[in-house]
């Protein structure tokens, strides 16, 4: 990481939160300058479809985060 990079990087840590979310989210809007699949785009809104018909017919339930995160670190740490 050069100087300036290590600069700007103390600089961006000492924003607000709000402020530092807003940056990080046009950082990566940044290395995206290629226009979106449409065939992806169109599988993301099918998969988004797809589950929340699950959810919205009770086939899937879901479970709070704590639950989640619990569940998370389980598989990760092996248990």
């Amino acid at each position: 990481m050069t100087p300036e990079v290590s600069d700007l990087l103390k600089k961006a840590l000492a924003l607000p939160p709000e402020a530092r979310a807003a940056l990080a989210g046009s950082l990566l809007e940044s290395l995206d300058d290629d226009p979106p699949d449409p065939g992806v785009e169109a599988a993301w809104a099918d998969e988004i479809k797809r589950r929340i018909e699950e959810l919205d017919s009770g086939k899937v339930k879901p479970i709070p985060w704590e639950e989640a995160r619990r569940q998370i670190s389980a598989l990760l740490n092996g248990r």
